[in-house]
């Protein structure tokens, strides 16, 4: 069994969402608590550090096209699979992951879609996780099993219930 690595939003990315995102929107930032904007009781997802957001930060909800924007740096043509949704990130620049191992936002029992693409940012297949107690074990074991497939060259892993973008592992 493979141990893979969580992808957050790259650094230049982010310094182009905290201008205007992937839908051409500017930045709203608030301080997350307050604002009138009550943070989420099982941890709000920031994809810029990989972690949840702490009541105080200053944080935005951007809208983010992961596959547009691999696609663009790879040559790749997603076509109808292209698609942008909601992501959390700092609103001002951040120091990104600190050293933990491990996958982010992986709280026992929380569904999540692994969703395969090919080179060319085609969907080729997926499944749904639900997030074993021992987390780690749970996801190496799905993308042992997407990876398996050699047409798969990137995998995205999505919260089923919003199907927000949680983060993404390339191919070891």
């Amino acid at each position: 069994m493979t141990t893979y690595a969580a992808l957050p939003i790259p650094p230049a990315t982010l310094r182009e969402l905290r201008v205007t995102d992937d839908s051409g929107k500017p930045l709203h930032a608030y301080t997350a608590g307050e604002d009138g904007v009550p943070i989420d009781s099982v941890g709000s997802p920031l994809r810029c550090c990989l972690r949840s957001i702490e009541p105080g930060e200053r944080v935005a909800l951007v809208s983010y096209a992961p596959l547009r924007r691999w696609a663009a740096a790879t040559g790749a043509a997603p076509g109808a699979y292209d698609e942008a949704g909601p992501v959390f990130i700092h609103a001002d620049e951040c120091e990104g992951p600190g050293d933990a191992h491990g996958y982010p936002f992986a709280r026992p029992g929380a569904l999540r879609t692994v969703r395969r693409y090919n080179a060319e940012g085609h969907i080729v297949g997926g499944r749904l996780l639900e997030i074993p107690v021992d987390a780690g074990a749970g996801f190496d074991r799905a993308f042992d099993e997407a990876f398996a497939v050699p047409e798969v060259a990137m995998v995205h892993v999505r919260a089923l219930e919003y199907g927000c973008f949680q983060f993404a592992v390339r191919r070891p």
